[in-house]
């Protein structure tokens, strides 16, 4: 017999999770410079490969946080820890390719990429750096 004890638990984090990835999303496109949304739309592969990839290193480190949080409000904090990392690296890629927005908005796959990388490498080293 399967056994959903875990059941309120598993709701409890999903439902946090879900409300992080949602505040995360929301900060990250207000904090970048073009509307990632609208270039999906249009086709721009940069865009959505930029964003794509930056959901993901976000939720990599979330997942973490949810794995070893002993309370919600460990996963909580945790969350919004992996969210100012990943805005920080946004802006490290900028200083870096301070024309990084129009890029994008062009189209221009190799900022893209690197935004990508630098997103996904901070996701990583984040995620692995959670060992409170």
């Amino acid at each position: 017999m399967v056994s959903i004890s875990g059941l309120p638990g598993f709701l409890a984090y999903f439902a946090v999770a879900l409300g992080l990835v949602a505040l995360y999303l929301v900060v990250y496109l207000t904090a970048t410079a073009h509307r990632e949304i609208a270039l999906v739309r249009e086709n721009n592969t940069a865009a959505a490969l930029a964003l794509g990839a930056s959901l993901f290193a976000y939720t990599l480190p979330l997942s973490v946080a949810i794995f070893n949080a002993q309370t919600i409000l460990d996963c909580i904090i945790w969350g919004l820890v992996a969210l100012v990392v990943q805005i920080l690296i946004y802006w490290l890629v900028r200083l870096a390719l301070p024309d990084l927005s129009g890029r994008i908005e062009r189209g221009e796959m190799a900022a893209a990429t690197l935004l990508a990388a630098a997103s996904l490498a901070g996701g990583v080293v984040d995620a692995a750096s959670m060992t409170y």
